[in-house]
Parts: C-alpha cells; sequence; structure tokens
C-alpha cells in the first residue's frame, strides 16, 4: 500500500464517516419535522407520524448513493463555493425525487406538502453541516483574532487576489495574516467588496492605505502581469515600511500540486521586476527529447550548469553526468538533485575540459546522447589580463569536446555562448566567437551529430553577474560602481536562460547560432538605481552610485546577431536562427597554431585570437596593462 493510499485512508475516511453519521441525523430531523410543520405541531395522524420514520433506512440508502454521486462526501469543504453550494441543492432534490417515487410505487401515502417541506430541511440543514464551520470559522478569524495578525494590504483584485482572500479568510491564525484592503488599477473595481474586503484604491494609493491601516506587509497577487507594471507597483511599495510579498506564478501553484494558493507566496525577489518577461518554451518537447537519455553538462557546478541539470532532471534522463573542475560547486549541486531526484542515475566527475585523456574516459564509459557545454571562463575583466588562460580553457575545451562527441556519435552537442561574441571587444567574447566558429565546423564535416551554440546575455544572480556585485556593495553601505551612466545590458533570468538552452536543443538541426528576442537592453544605472530601493534605500541619499568609467574590454552596447548573419524564425517566436557563416579553409590550421602558442603562453595571443576572428578589436589600454604586468 503506497503512502498516498494510507494518507488518503488516514485523512479521508474518519470525515467521511462523520458526515455519514451527520447526514443520518438531518435526515431522520427532517423526515418528523416535515410532518409536524405539516399539521401546524398540532396532532399528527399516526399513519403520517409511522410513515415519516418507518422507512427511515430506505430513504437514507437514497440520500447515501446520491450523496457519493454528487461528491458530497470528498468535496473539500474547506474550499467549498457556489459549486459546492449547487451540488448539494441538486443531490438533496434528486434524493427526494427518488423517496417521493419508491413510496408512490409502493402506496406509501405522505401529504404532497410533506415533501416539499423536507426538501427545504434537507437542503438546509445539509448545508449547514457542510458550511457551517467554515462560517464561524470566517467569524472568528475576522472579528477576534484581529491582535495577533500581522495587517496586509493585497494588490490584485483578480482570480488570484480572490484564491488568496478565501484561503487567508480559512487559515488567518495560520498565515498569520489579517488583510485589511484591496488595491487594484481597474476602476470598474474600485469600491466593490472581495469576499468581505474592500477595494480602496489604485497602485498609487498604496503608501496612504499603508498608513491609514498600519499596514506591515504586502502582498502582490498578480501571476500574469508584466514586469515593466510590478517595476511600478514595487517602486509604490517601496514607499512605504511594509514587507513585500509576491505571487510569482498561477502555475507553479498547478504544478506543484499544492492546496492552497498562500503557499506559494514568497518574498520579493529581483529577478520579479528586473529583465524581460518569462518566455515560455515546449515544456513538453523538451522532456520528450531529454526523457531516457544519457546526458553530459560540463561546467554542471556553475549557475547556468547546475540549472541545467536541475531541469534536465525532472525530464526523468535515463543518466545524468556532471562534469565539473570545481568539486564543492559539483558536490552542492549532487546533493540537491540527490534529495529532489532520489531515483535519478547521477553520475558526478572532477575533471578540467582541457584534459582531453580525461574527458575520453567519460565519453567511453558513459557514451552520451546529448552534451550540454557550459564550461567557461567568462569574467571580462579577468580574461584580459590573462587571455592565454581564456584560450587553453575555452578555446582548446570546446576542441576536445567537440572531438569526442564526433568520436563517440553524440546525436546533439549544444556550446552555451554569449552577445558578447557579437563584435568583440574583449578576449572572452572573441573566444566565445571562435567557440562558435568550432562548432559550425564541426558540424559541416560531421553527419551523427548535430553541433549548435545558444546565444544570449547577461543572466540574473549569475556567478559573477553585476547584480551581485551591486547587492554586496549595497549591504556594504555602498558606494554602488557603475562604470557609465550610458551604458547598457540584456538581461534574462537564468532559468530562462537553460530552458532556451534546452528548447534549442530540440530545434537543432545542426550548424545554428541560436539568439533570444531579450528585449530591450537595461540601462545598468537605472539597474542599480532599483536595487537600491529593492534593498530599501533612496540611491544617491542613503546609498551613492559613484561613475568610474570603462573597464578595460567592455563596451557601452551589447550585440546580439552580427548583421551578416541574418535572422531565421524558429517554432517559438522568441527564438531566432544565425545562420552558419562561411569558415575559411585554413580555420583548424590557425585555431591549432593559437592553441600552441597559447600553451607557450606568447604574448600577442590577442593579435591571433584577431587574425581569426575579424571583428575583434583589441582593448589597447587593457593591451598595455596586460603587458605591464
Amino acid at each position: 500500500m503506497t503512502k498516498k493510499v494510507k494518507g488518503i485512508i488516514r485523512n479521508k475516511i474518519p470525515n467521511i464517516f462523520l458526515f455519514i453519521l451527520i447526514d443520518l441525523f438531518v435526515l431522520l430531523f427532517s423526515s418528523i419535522f416535515a410532518v409536524w410543520i405539516r399539521f401546524d405541531f398540532g396532532t399528527v395522524p399516526e399513519k403520517y407520524l409511522v410513515g415519516s420514520y418507518q422507512y427511515l433506512a430506505i430513504d437514507f440508502i437514497i440520500v447515501l448513493i446520491t450523496f457519493l454521486l454528487f461528491r458530497l462526501y470528498t468535496s473539500m469543504w474547506k474550499y467549498a463555493s457556489v459549486i459546492e453550494l449547487i451540488n448539494i441543492i441538486m443531490g438533496c432534490t434528486f434524493a427526494e425525487i427518488v423517496m417521493y417515487i419508491y413510496k408512490h410505487i409502493f402506496n406509501i401515502n405522505m401529504p404532497r406538502s410533506y415533501y416539499l417541506i423536507q426538501i427545504f430541511l434537507l437542503i438546509t440543514l445539509t448545508c449547514f453541516s457542510r458550511l457551517g464551520y467554515r462560517m464561524l470559522r470566517t467569524i472568528y478569524i475576522n472579528y477576534n483574532n484581529k491582535k495577533n495578525t500581522t495587517n496586509t494590504i493585497l494588490v490584485g483584485a483578480g482570480e488570484a487576489g480572490r484564491l488568496i482572500i478565501d484561503e487567508i479568510n480559512n487559515n488567518g491564525s495560520v498565515f498569520d495574516t489579517r488583510l485589511v484592503c484591496v488595491v487594484d488599477d481597474d476602476k470598474s473595481k474600485i469600491g466593490s467588496y472581495i469576499k468581505g474586503i474592500k477595494v480602496e484604491g489604485s497602485i498609487k494609493d498604496i503608501s496612504y492605505l499603508a498608513n491609514k491601516y498600519k499596514a506591515k506587509s504586502i502582498i502582490i497577487a498578480i501571476p500574469s502581469v508584466s514586469k515593466k507594471k510590478i517595476d511600478k507597483i514595487v517602486t509604490e511599495c517601496h514607499k512605504t515600511n511594509c514587507d513585500i510579498k509576491i505571487l510569482p506564478s498561477i502555475y507553479l501553484s498547478m504544478k506543484d500540486n499544492r492546496p492552497n494558493i498562500v503557499s506559494q507566496i514568497r518574498p520579493l525577489s529581483y529577478e520579479d521586476f528586473l529583465g524581460r518577461d518569462q518566455i515560455v518554451v515546449d515544456d513538453i518537447e523538451i522532456n520528450n527529447s531529454l526523457k531516457n537519455k544519457i546526458i553530459l553538462v560540463t561546467g554542471g557546478g556553475g549557475s547556468i550548469g547546475s540549472e541545467l541539470c536541475r531541469q534536465i532532471a525532472s525530464s526523468n534522463p535515463k543518466s545524468l553526468i556532471i562534469f565539473d573542475i570545481y568539486e564543492n560547486n559539483a558536490y552542492d549541486i549532487e546533493q540537491e538533485l540527490l534529495r529532489n531526484f532520489p531515483t535519478i542515475n547521477l553520475h558526478t566527475i572532477i575533471g578540467s575540459i582541457r584534459d582531453y585523456d580525461r574527458l575520453e574516459q567519460v565519453f567511453k564509459k558513459y557514451k552520451p546522447d546529448y552534451v550540454y557545454h557550459a564550461a567557461a571562463h567568462k569574467h571580462v575583466p579577468l580574461m584580459e589580463f590573462s587571455p592565454n588562460e581564456v584560450i587553453k580553457n575555452n578555446v582548446l575545451g570546446t576542441l576536445n569536446l567537440c572531438k569526442l562527441a564526433s568520436i563517440y556519435k553524440t546525436k546533439k552537442f549544444v556550446l552555451i555562448s554569449t552577445d558578447k561574441a557579437v563584435r568583440p571587444t574583449n578576449i572572452m567574447g572573441a573566444s566565445k566567437r571562435i567557440c562558435e566558429m568550432i562548432i559550425q565546423s564541426f558540424d559541416k564535416k560531421n553527419k551523427n551529430t548535430d553541433y549548435v551554440a545558444v546565444r544570449f546575455g547577461n543572466v540574473l544572480g549569475s556567478n559573477g553577474s553585476v547584480i551581485n556585485l551591486f547587492l554586496k556593495q549595497i549591504d556594504s553601505g555602498g558606494p554602488v560602481t557603475v562604470t557609465s551612466k550610458e551604458i547598457t545590458r540584456y538581461f534574462m533570468t537564468i532559468p530562462e536562460a537553460v530552458s532556451l538552452v534546452l528548447q534549442a536543443g530540440c530545434f537543432a538541426k545542426g550548424g545554428e547560432i541560436f539568439v533570444l528576442d531579450m528585449g530591450k537592453p537595461v540601462k545598468i544605472y537605472d539597474l542599480a538605481c532599483k536595487l537600491i530601493r529593492y534593498k530599501g534605500y533612496i540611491p544617491n541619499k542613503d546609498i551613492s552610485i559613484k561613475i568610474i568609467g570603462l573597464r578595460p574590454g567592455e563596451k557601452l552596447y551589447e550585440e546580439r546577431l552580427m548583421a551578416e548573419e541574418g535572422l531565421e524564425r524558429t517554432p517559438n517566436k522568441l527564438i531566432n536562427i544565425g545562420k552558419p557563416l562561411n569558415i575559411p579553409k585554413s580555420f583548424f590550421k590557425d585555431l591549432d597554431n593559437l592553441i600552441k602558442s597559447a600553451n607557450q603562453n606568447v604574448d600577442n595571443i590577442k593579435e591571433l585570437v584577431a587574425s581569426i576572428v575579424t571583428t575583434y578589436k583589441i582593448d589597447k589600454e587593457s593591451g598595455h596593462k596586460n603587458e605591464r604586468d
């Protein structure tokens, strides 16, 4: 017997027997009381009095079967709505009709008005038995528990808001929350009531209402709204001293099969109002693609690699191999996956992508169907001063993996690339552009493996992200350092970036560079201001913002796609494809020379990279600094 079945028996059966017992008394009372009412509480003829209870057993069997059919014993009355009320009315009416028919057939004579009175009593008492507890509990929470709860403003008078009000009305003491009012920008809703809670104003009234009700908490319950709108709401909420919480997505509530929506409410995160709106991918297609596959993730302990492992693990792969040089990161994601996916066939391997022999051991033993290559040096300023290392790791590592994927007939190889590979002004971006060229070159000469690259912008919260730097600077009291007021970047969340990678794997035919339509770029200065407000401070008053000038290899604007690549649509309109480029015949010869030079730690490695990536513009200042180092 499974734990789920045992849980149903333990939780449901006692409640069902209790309701059956209550319904027995309800039927007995309504049957006898209907006769007394019919005769104005006077003398009741004995045949009618006997008839009211003589066939009670048959009546009860009819009621029991009918109530089972109308789900009156299996509904969750704690969350009852109009549908449950309709089921009670229909169930009682149907039972009464059956009782009338069988008594008429067997000549069991009862006054006609008796049946009308009995059905009224049956419906009334059944409703009270089901809904009475909820009504009394709501009254108790609303009127007797005010001192022990937190006054809270609810933002959003839609369906999600209604569900939250329902849940808090039922369990206010559990959630330590008392809703004092609702705000919504829909003018037609202002002044109306939702489950007894008044919609008192619009978003701009939040500060006033927080003072009026001495609110200590705000819940944002508009899961379908854009991040731009959330940003405006958060700005208004930050004018108060309230804790801000958010319902991120009604889909998550359904996906997790949680019985209450309040369990999904969590503290506000910067990811809720920064960046672009979440892209939508085909989860079914991704799951079908990954199911029962042997999958290798390089850099599996990093910010992108670990999220790849999480999403891949949820698709029931045959085997998942985490490959990483950093044992602490690899161990952390390994333990997380084993907790959340205890049946997963997981292998965690420590090694470097520079080490061809170590990689070959992995390919020979596991023969991966898919490879997701996320291992890379990606810190732009640091790599400017260690250019040979970025070639050894990013370029040589990618070349090693591509060779082995070809030898061991891997079906799909997906490279994690970056928008910094477009007209690069830094060695990290240029190294990624060479990696894209390797991918396209291998795809042209290999029929067994589909080699593709996925190019996206900065990832919110990833290792080395400017977000993390700003948050640390704010926590330290400032200043927050921004290189230029005009500098802009594209942003997306880690789950979004990874879902793009997985979706690209499904679309892959070979040789593509997949590019996300990342929307509008974000000004880093504005980003700093938002994060300062997010932490409860006022920009340039509580926390100063200091302009420090561009760093080595940094440019004001990132470009998504080189003009000569063109664009091709995919089934997902937010994912585009850059057509394969013409790669010179001397590419692999030049590549071998580049890697050999990097291993020899030559001083002119950037010039050698520029001879391969013709659009690479060397930052002369960083080059001089590098020489002095």
